[in-house]
């Protein structure tokens, strides 16, 4: 019989201004896996979300259309996690014959320095354990090595129909439910290119913080960022509001110019699948530079 327990703190909270038909809203995430009081000092974070919610009225909305794009880690993190890991999850793969060939490993699907993880293993996070619901010990699985597909997510279930090893990620909500494929940590290594790098010789981009929100559909996703600046001349410029950011993630992916040496753990998340909604994850990752991204906005 195996045993474990921890804290789980989360919090999440929004602020929503009104200006005539004009709604803007700000938002912020915290989880820690360490105690109460990291949850009760949060006064100066909440009255800066409630700060950028007004601030945000009175924003240019940005031109939509399609742009290179930099991403602040915790945003590659919601990416990462939405866009990719859920693609990564074995049981959505052995049911779904053409995802399974498009997800064959051994495939390149971004640059030479790109590495992104998933595992237990690491201790302190949101996503941490010791064994699984299945009794499987904790391991971190490689899901993309040098940019090449080498594993995926298993449970004892699907790594014997796919004739691969379990990874330690059956993982259920409560007794309630039955263990399904999940995440636990999800991440994308730092790379070597300084973060303020990332906006060299970028005419004209946009740079995008934090999250409000999101959707994936298969390999399409949409994410709408929190805070966003253009970028001009290789610099940042003026504020911007309503960035939405859209793409195919096996193209985003391939498009990843630059991969910053910064890296951000975030441990709000509360993950959804099959009936079970709030599942304590973790995910992070740096900076990233990612050119042809389509953002929306008004039209031009």
């Amino acid at each position: 019989m195996l045993e474990q327990a921890w804290p789980d703190l989360e919090m999440r909270f929004a602020a929503t201004a009104r200006n005539g038909e004009v709604v803007q809203t700000g938002r912020e995430t915290t989880g820690s896996r360490r105690s109460y009081e990291d949850v009760t000092q949060l006064a100066a974070q909440v009255e800066s979300t409630a700060q950028r919610a007004v601030a945000a009225l009175s924003l240019p909305p940005v031109k939509g259309g399609t742009y290179t794009v930099v991403i602040d880690p915790i945003l590659t993190g919601l990416f990462v996690h939405e866009a990719f890991g859920h693609l990564s999850e074995a049981d959505m793969l052995y049911e779904n014959p053409d995802l399974l060939e498009v997800m064959s490993l051994g495939k390149q699907f971004g640059p030479k320095d790109l590495q992104i993880f998933d595992g237990a293993a690491p201790q302190g996070h949101r996503g941490s354990y010791y064994y699984d619901d299945e009794g499987t010990a904790a391991t971190t699985t490689q899901l993309i090595r040098d940019g090449v597909l080498a594993g995926r997510l298993h449970s004892r279930e699907t790594a014997g129909k796919l004739a691969e090893t379990p990874t330690g990620n059956a993982r259920c909500l409560n007794y309630h439910y039955p263990p399904i494929v999940r995440m636990t940590n999800t991440w994308i290594e730092r790379g070597n290119t300084p973060a303020a790098a990332l906006f060299a010789n970028i005419q004209q981009g946009v740079y995008a913080r934090n999250w409000l929100g999101g959707m994936t559909n298969g390999e399409m996703f949409t994410f709408s960022a929190g805070e966003a600046w253009m970028i001009r001349n290789g610099q940042v410029a003026e504020p911007v509001r309503d960035v939405t950011l859209s793409g195919n993630v096996f193209k985003t992916l391939a498009a990843i110019e630059g991969i910053g040496d910064d890296f951000y753990w975030d441990e709000s998340g509360g993950c959804g699948k099959g009936g079970q909604s709030g599942l304590p994850v973790g995910c992070g990752g740096p900076s990233l530079r990612i050119r042809d991204v389509v953002v929306g906005g008004e039209a031009l």
